[in-house]
């Protein structure tokens, strides 16, 4: 079948081809199908057009609620045909019948798009935290108020590095400590710790260092927000 694409059989292209209702029998349209796509195996346009038209809409409807986003929809709805397209030859009715077998393919290429843009948006996200890196001065400044600069510079200098990274990305960097335990690669629970153990050595070193809700509050998070896939500002 991959010669197929290569030659003079080249498949139509689904976005090409109208979606119009076809009128199914109830008691053959698996059976229509079937035939489809066995035609469709041996390169027969027409049937891959009657194939598309016949199961596209129901295809779009599944993609959408994965994706939630028309563009991206339209898209995997292409690729899905394609691949339908390619593998018809290697189809088997008795493993299942064709609307199955192509939501299946439709499915897990959609679930693809989410997962690959979720990771994109996720190390999009990681780049821009990682690239806020405050020196100790621009530090002091945030919390300074009755503090003096010196005392802050030298307290976070008496930190572990780890210490001070957890610190600076969930109070200077707009993460919460579940992102940050994703930007470290920390577990969530290894972050909790070094950013209390961080917090008691402040206070040792400080004396009157706020409680961390305060600190908090007086040091609101400037850093990006993780957008969810689908969802809009």
């Amino acid at each position: 079948m991959e010669a197929f694409t290569d030659g003079p059989f080249a498949p139509p292209t689904p976005a090409r081809i109208v979606r119009r209702a076809v009128p199914e029998p109830a008691d053959g349209g698996a059976a229509r199908l079937r035939a489809l796509v066995a035609r469709t195996a041996h390169a027969d346009e027409p049937a891959f057009e009657d194939l598309y038209r016949a199961t596209a809409d129901t295809v779009h409807g599944l993609v959408l609620r994965v994706v939630r986003d028309h563009a991206q929809a339209e898209e995997v709805l292409q690729e899905t045909f394609w691949q339908v397209w390619r593998e018809a030859p290697r189809y088997r009715p008795g493993r299942g019948e064709v609307l199955p077998w192509i939501l299946t393919l439709a499915h897990r290429r959609a679930v693809d798009r989410v997962r690959s843009a979720q990771a994109a948006a996720d190390r999009d996200r990681a780049v821009a935290v990682r690239a806020y890196a405050p020196v100790f001065d621009e530090v002091a400044d945030r919390v300074e108020g009755n503090l003096d600069r010196d005392r802050v510079r030298r307290a976070l200098a008496a930190l572990s590095d780890v210490q001070r990274e957890c610190l600076l990305l969930v109070y200077f960097g707009g993460c919460t400590q579940a992102q940050a335990a994703a930007v470290t690669g920390a577990p969530l629970g290894t972050v909790k710790t070094r950013i209390r153990d961080a917090l008691s050595r402040l206070r040792r070193h400080l004396g009157d260092l706020p409680e961390a809700p305060s600190l908090r509050h007086a040091c609101p998070p400037t850093g990006p927000r993780r957008q969810a896939v689908g969802s809009h500002p």
